[in-house]
């Protein structure tokens, strides 16, 4: 007699599953996110628990059962994978580790397949690399490949979209190395749903993601984004992998900026920059470079900042904008900053530095498409409003950077010196940090001024 087919009601949002329909999740608090889904009847099969073909030994390996002492456990480092793609190894901390899982996402015609097939067909001259593909054909790749001028002779191609036949291949072949793409269409036979669907998209990832900790293959599993740029799928898949990575840019830039907003294995918050090319994705080592291609003639309004990006300084551009409302709610509009900082700084401009906006139309923008997540721009777009505001341009060798409280006072911000001697080695003479922020030694050519207070900033630019 065949076994009944299990239903179950999973929150698109975090994963959290119930057996009936409720019209809140309980884990987490959103509305309408339940979604019926109907699981396959149980069953036993020896491939879901051993994979054929498993590297043995592999000190990585999840799941084995055995109770270690912490201070017995082996400390020993995995040694990293490098990707011979400098930029994506800053991402991932210095390269991919043994048995942990990737995932990397963004937005159609980003970029992901592209930078992906470079990295497997290079890895794939010194050590053995499988390339999934469920939504191409293989003569579909080859032709990228071909078109990219990538070395093709020894890199292993699969099309296939079912997770367990997937793992089985993979076992025979041992890559070290192993790409999915994309997770949204990958399923398996045991569950009831469709492919993309959330029960099919959390089993197929954490069964591959068991077959990487048991072999130690380094998995990197492609994911869709929804029309609001975040991860396809429920919010398990984020808990489930060791690194989550996003490839971002626009359709009308040549620039793509890959960051990491989960890394077990480096620093979150890292930034690896891409320029698109008829040979593909190339790195871009001088990132400030790019984002510093003004004008010759600079208008009111544009300063340069220093962000920190990870390990690196970052120089960009920050321009504003004020010009007179027509409008009963004067409109304030932040392209790479946080809009509601915004509003927060200029009601401390207006209170420590004496200058009314609320009458005026605000727009800010960061050049390039750089999104700039820290503080340390604070006293920059304060200095930008001032000057659009005012109408007076600004030296064009002048960099600013530090955070601004609800006091009017200047804040510190995190390295730098190292910010510091970045914009010196970009040709900028002249710079307004936080006073704790002062060089303990001259950088040559390059004039520091210290401020405590937004007034002094405003003095010492001769805006108030």
């Amino acid at each position: 007699m065949a076994k009944k087919s299990k239903t179950a009601f999973v929150c698109n949002e975090c994963g959290a599953d119930y057996s009936k329909w409720a019209g809140q999740c309980s884990a987490c608090g959103a509305w309408n996110s339940l979604s019926e889904v109907r699981l396959g009847p149980e069953h036993t099969d020896s491939r879901a628990a051993n994979f054929t073909g498993a590297q043995s030994g592999y000190a990585g390996a999840a799941g084995q059962g055995k109770v270690q002492k912490l201070s017995e456990i082996d400390l020993s480092e995995l040694p990293r994978i490098p990707t011979n793609a400098s930029e994506l190894d800053r991402v991932l901390g210095g390269g991919l580790v043994p048995g942990s899982v990737v995932l990397m996402g963004g937005h159609p015609g980003a970029g992901k397949s592209t930078v992906l097939l470079q990295t497997l067909c290079h890895l794939s001259q010194s050590l053995p690399a499988l390339y999934v593909t469920g939504e191409e054909s293989l003569q579909q790749v080859a032709m990228r490949a071909k078109r990219l001028g990538l070395p093709a002779d020894h890199l292993q191609m699969l099309s296939e979209t079912n997770v367990e036949q997937i793992c089985l291949t993979a076992g025979e072949v041992k890559p070290k190395v192993m790409v999915v793409d994309s997770i949204q269409v990958m399923h398996m036979a045991e569950v009831q749903s469709a492919p993309g669907s959330v029960a099919q998209v959390r089993e197929s990832a954490a069964y591959l993601t068991r077959f990487a900790k048991q072999t130690g293959t380094a998995l990197i599993l492609v994911g869709h984004v929804t029309k609001d740029g975040t991860l396809a799928g429920p919010k398990v898949l984020e808990h489930i992998i060791d690194c989550s990575i996003m490839l971002e840019g626009t359709h009308d830039s040549r620039f793509r900026t890959l960051r990491a907003h989960k890394n077990r294995f480096g620093a979150v918050n890292e930034l690896g920059v891409f320029a698109m090319t008829e040979q593909g994705l190339k790195e871009v080592s001088n990132p400030s470079a790019i984002f510093l291609q003004r004008a010759d003639e600079i208008a009111a309004g544009s300063v340069v900042t220093s962000v920190w990006e990870g390990t690196r300084p970052l120089l960009v551009e920050l321009q504003a904008l004020v010009d007179d409302s027509s409008l009963g709610n004067p409109r304030r509009v932040a392209v790479g900053l946080d809009q509601n900082r915004l509003n927060m700084l200029l009601a401390v401009l207006h209170r420590h530095g004496g200058v009314l906006v609320g009458d005026q139309d605000v727009f800010i923008n960061v050049v390039g498409g750089v999104k700039v997540m820290e503080t340390s721009a604070d006293l920059t777009l304060l200095m930008a409003v001032v000057s659009s505001f005012r109408n007076r341009t600004l030296d064009r060798e002048l960099m600013i950077f530090g955070e601004v409280g609800l006091a009017g006072e200047i804040r510190p911000v995190p390295s730098g010196q190292e910010r510091l001697r970045e914009a010196a080695k970009h040709g900028f003479r002249k710079a307004i940090v936080p006073a704790a922020n002062r060089l303990k030694d001259d950088i040559e050519g390059m004039q520091v001024i210290p401020v405590k207070t937004l007034s002094e900033a405003l003095d010492a630019l001769d805006l108030g």
